[in-house]
């Protein structure tokens, strides 16, 4: 516990320390010059980034990698606006995080001051605490409850601003203790019940979701799910809880989710929702469970009191932890299962069937076979390969058919954001460089952070880029080619030459215009990556046509038009 004169950047980052932090993640600020030089002999890393939003999005992604809060610094105004979006992923996607900004001096403060911006109203609707440091002495005291609302119940980001003037002040303060992480856990009681509700079941299954999941938290999963013979979805971008390739995992539950088991959700009399939120993109926009009292039988366990009930009433809710609920129901007797013994190895069969070669491609017209391309990463890629990406189309080729290998394969934003899919893949090579980490990055996505390659070849991260280059933002063109058939406005992209402009930044490039070029660009590809620490980057050209593997744009457009001649 020290006790001597220090200055508030001082503490700050000594309170780092003490509570674990090992990288953080930012963009340089005056607002929080004494915090960078205390940096400077701490041993923590701290990785430049090239905009904050990047900065954000890794922080995020170290989180959902690690189980320990992302740590963010960002200075005042602008560069707080431009991290916000990795603020909203880690409210929406439950994930640890901890953003500092530096903020106005306290003798300027209330005056709209240069980039002065009141950040508890503005973050106060996505973070799960947003507070100001106006004192140097309480800095160990707000670090610790930051580090403690981050990670406790459903984790979530955490906001402190740090006013320039407190942190170059002296204080003489003791530091505290680490942080301890507190989870809730079921009663016997609660597990009596559910082993009855199991026990009485004909069509039970399980859906996985959420956070705090540890490996042995999964690995008490599928102990459990085994012993009961249960069949195992994952909701949306949470694939990666069992490993794809055992017996017991039938599919996501998400969007494009397989019809068949979709029907098998509906169709349940006992759903077992393990950590999952069950919120729009896990429910088939709130579909495939009636609110409030679904039809079937519904046991919930969430990190978060507060969830639970918020849209279904289900008929036994669980405040637990993922860990502490998972060793409870491995220790469980099972049930006997007779009833649907032979349920898992029919689901699996009809996630085969869904993930086989779609019908756009088996005719062999297109040049390049985006479901091949899945298929060559799978083949080339070790088990436990980090599969990166944001939002778009494109990212529905590893949703349905990529097979992630377990815990921590799979990095994904559940709240939509594009930009995400280059941070997070560079995130995950700087945390983990001993393994093979491959991202993919629709067009539009790619530049909206691809600027982070920079940051890549900085800090030697041999990430994997992979780019659908379509020409467009396809999501938006696919629904307004529904909605407005034939009427193109806002979503056509000039796009650079990416692979050069990977070459610019010092990385690997090629262009892949082919399914047979794909195979030998891909081992060039890894091999660079792993040979020499640096990034690589594979551009995809393709049809824009085919934008999903269930319909090209031409399908929708002349549906679309169907249905308006008909009306």
């Amino acid at each position: 516990m020290t006790q001597q004169s220090r200055t508030g950047g001082q503490i700050l980052v000594d309170a780092l320390q003490i509570h674990g932090v090992d990288t953080a993640f930012g963009v340089p600020g005056e607002s929080y010059l004494d915090v960078l030089d205390a940096l400077h002999d701490s041993g923590i890393r701290f990785i430049i980034n090239r905009q904050e939003g990047g900065a954000a999005f890794m922080a995020e992604a170290y989180g959902k990698l690690t189980g320990k809060p992302g740590i963010c610094f960002v200075t005042r105004g602008p560069g707080a606006t431009n991290a916000s979006i990795g603020v909203h992923t880690a409210y929406q996607d439950s994930t640890p995080m901890i953003l500092f900004i530096g903020q106005v001096g306290n003798d300027f403060v209330d005056r709209e001051a240069f980039q002065e911006i009141d950040y508890r109203r503005m973050y106060g609707q996505m973070a799960k605490w947003v507070a100001q440091i106006d004192r140097a002495e309480r800095i160990p005291e707000y670090l610790a409850r930051a580090f403690q609302v981050a990670t406790s119940g459903r984790p979530g980001p955490v906001v402190l601003a740090l006013p320039e003037d407190m942190l170059i002040s002296l204080a003489t303060v003791a530091d505290t203790r680490a942080y301890q992480p507190v989870q809730a856990a079921p009663s016997d009681a609660q597990l009596q019940q559910l082993r009855s509700m199991l026990a009485t079941a004909k069509q039970p299954l399980a859906l996985l979701g959420g956070t705090t999941w540890t490996q042995q938290a999964c690995a008490d999963l599928q102990q459990f799910a085994e012993s009961n013979h249960l069949p195992v979805a994952c909701a949306f971008r949470f694939q990666d809880l069992l490993d794809n390739a055992h017996p017991n995992y039938i599919g996501d539950v998400g969007i494009g989710i397989n019809p068949k088991l979709a029907a098998r959700v509906k169709n349940a009399d006992l759903v077992i929702a393990i950590g999952p939120r069950l919120g729009e993109m896990t429910t088939g926009g709130y579909t495939l469970f009636d609110s409030p009292v679904p039809r079937q039988r519904l046991v919930h366990i969430h990190t978060d009191a507060e969830e639970l009930g918020s849209v279904y009433q289900a008929e036994l809710m669980i405040n637990s932890g993922m860990p502490q609920v998972c060793a409870m129901l491995a220790a469980m007797a099972p049930v006997d299962a007779a009833a649907w013994k032979h349920t898992p190895a029919e689901a699996k069969a009809e996630l085969a069937a869904y993930q086989e070669r779609p019908p756009i491609f088996q005719d062999g017209q297109a040049p390049l076979d985006l479901w091949q391309v899945t298929q060559e990463i799978m083949a080339q890629a070790p088990a436990d390969t980090i599969l990166t990406n944001g939002a778009g189309n494109y990212a529905s080729w590893a949703h349905r058919f990529y097979r992630y290998g377990g815990m921590r394969t799979q990095l994904a934003p559940t709240n939509g954001a594009m930009g995400y899919g280059v941070p997070s893949g560079v995130a995950a090579k700087i945390v983990h460089p001993e393994r093979t980490v491959i991202t993919f990055a629709g067009d539009g996505e790619y530049m909206m952070n691809g600027q982070e390659l920079a940051t890549a070849v900085q800090y030697q991260a041999g990430v994997v880029i992979i780019v659908f280059n379509n020409q467009m933002f396809g999501t938006i063109r696919m629904h307004q080619e529904r909605d407005y058939p034939g009427r193109v406005s806002g979503t056509t992209l000039h796009n650079p030459d990416f692979a050069a402009l990977a070459q610019a930044y010092g990385a690997h490039g090629e262009v892949v215009a082919t399914t047979e070029e794909f195979a030998p660009a891909l081992r060039r590809a890894l091999a660079h990556a792993k040979a020499n620490n640096l990034p690589a980057l594979i551009e995809l050209r393709y049809d824009g046509n085919l934008i999903t593997p269930n319909a090209t744009l031409a399908t929708i457009r002349a549906n679309a038009e169907k249905a308006q001649a008909a009306q």
